[in-house]
């Protein structure tokens, strides 16, 4: 259906088999169990409710924290991508980068609430080193999507990483439900659940929740290593180190200068840069958002994890075929529009009101189950379903977009900008929901000013043609 547009080049055979695409996208279950558990279910929502002990102010200083890393990453990512472009080879950046990522998260372990565990400066230091090489490793991650897959099947191998990435944190999620969360919340008496939490983890001391630092690091070394091992790598081009740096920021600065040329891509990559602030600012926040209104705490996130992680697998499968059979941009438009919808609905729901309608009852037990026994909590959790589909499935469009109108002869370096498009206003959202949350006092005033980013990088969409471009000629 999309075979018009192929290029010749990319009709050619491809070195990588079955086994090196599949390792490529077993990646995915490696690193973005960070993403899932660090920021979004476990570590973010502890840091900001427990370690801050204000859920306003732990928002905030979240924000602050998240909007370091992406300055630092939009600072570096584009000009690391064009280097990569001159020297050829991707792997040995990405091992690099997963080295330095493995002690950072480590170092979270030791974060507790009080004057004991390590400073916010400490610990903000260490989410900065890990959230920037997770950054810098999917530029080269994703640089070699097209070099190890036929074309037509970009969508569906992009799919499948993000729904391997939701898999593993799935795993993850469960042995910390049932060997930690459930046995320090004592809530049930049933026999399968350990009476006390594994490994002699002390509750009080939060152990059961920052048992999640060691198991993400050594994760991520473990399954990182079936990439190295069968997906083959572009050939080194010879050029030295210092060669590669001067060549790839002098290309860098050549192209910024001539995006005239490549408008097309620069209106996709600024179109994303707002939606995909948007859908980041929904997955840090949205957590924080439902702990601080329902007083949700670890156990409760950890289910809620568990729930929609199935459904981001199935998000991740769904985008791709919509992908390859209705194309990147419909795609795109279709996800962001559906991302908006549930997050007005998502800020429409409180302990007691829903679609900003408050009702008598709404905060009484409906059944007898120990967790999210009121309507709204339910109903919270059903938008969230929402937001599970539509992000993942525009996460494995978003980068298959690039993938189809980017420079063949230049993709890494396309790629580099796409990981700024993706970071260089990722700053912006958390200090947006910050201040807001603050001048009105209301976390759903700050949650939903997430919504304006979602709109605008949508309303740009509609000015993308999915068209792959061609370089530009030289000065």
């Amino acid at each position: 259906m999309l075979e018009h547009i192929i290029p010749p080049a990319l009709q050619a055979p491809l070195p990588s088999g079955r086994l090196g695409q599949v390792s490529w996208a077993l990646f995915e279950w490696a690193r973005n169990p960070y993403y899932i558990l660090m920021v979004i279910y476990i570590f973010g929502p502890y840091f900001s409710t427990e370690v801050i002990g204000d859920p306003i102010r732990g928002q905030a200083i979240w924000g602050y924290i998240n909007g370091f890393a992406g300055i630092v990453t939009a600072c570096l990512a584009p000009f690391l991508g064009a280097i990569a472009d001159k020297v050829g080879r991707r792997k040995p950046w990405i091992g690099v980068l997963v080295v330095i990522m493995a002690p950072a998260i480590l170092l979270l372990w030791y974060t507790v609430p009080g004057e004991s565990g390590p400073g916010i400066v400490t610990v903000a230091i260490a989410l900065a080193i890990a959230g920037t090489g997770s950054a810098f490793s999917e530029v080269f991650h994703n640089a070699m999507l097209p070099s190890i897959v036929p074309y037509p099947r970009l969508g569906r191998l992009s799919g499948l990483g993000l729904s391997l990435g939701n898999g593993g944190a799935l795993v993850i999620l469960v042995v910390m439900l049932y060997a930690f969360a459930l046995p320090a919340a004592q809530t049930f008496d049933w026999s399968f659940i350990p009476a006390a939490p594994l490994f002699g983890l002390d509750p009080e001391q939060f152990e059961h929740v920052r048992i999640a630092a060691p198991i993400t690091a050594v994760w991520v070394l473990v399954f990182s290593i079936p990439l190295f091992l069968f997906t083959p790598d572009q050939p080194g081009s010879g050029t030295s180190a210092r060669q590669a740096v001067r060549e790839g920021l002098a290309d860098v600065l050549n192209t910024l200068r001539r995006l005239r040329h490549y408008r097309n891509l620069a209106t996709y990559l600024g179109a994303r840069m707002l939606f995909n602030d948007g859908k980041v600012a929904i997955m840090t926040f949205g957590m924080i958002y439902a702990s601080g209104v329902f007083g949700w705490g670890g156990a409760e996130r950890l289910l809620v994890g568990i729930f929609l992680t199935v459904f981001a697998i199935a998000g991740g499968l769904i985008g791709g075929v919509l992908d390859d059979r209705f194309g990147s941009r419909k795609a795109i438009i279709f996800t962001i529009a559906g991302n908006s919808i549930a997050l007005l609905a998502a800020i429409s729901i409180t302990p007691t009101s829903l679609l900003f309608i408050e009702f008598d009852g709404l905060d009484q037990p409906v059944w007898d189950f120990a967790f999210f026994r009121t309507i709204p909590e339910l109903a919270y959790i059903g938008v969230s379903v929402l937001f599970a589909l539509f992000i993942t499935s525009a996460y494995a469009n978003s980068r298959t977009m690039l993938a189809r109108i980017a420079p063949e002869a230049e993709m890494t370096k396309f790629f580099g900008l796409y990981a700024l498009s993706g970071q260089v206003t990722t700053f912006v959202a958390p200090i947006v929901v910050a201040f807001s949350t603050d001048i009105f006092d209301s976390q759903r005033v700050g949650f939903g000013s997430i919504l304006v980013l979602l709109i605008a990088g949508l309303i740009m969409m509609f000015w993308v043609k999915e068209e792959r471009a061609q370089p530009a000629p030289a000065d």
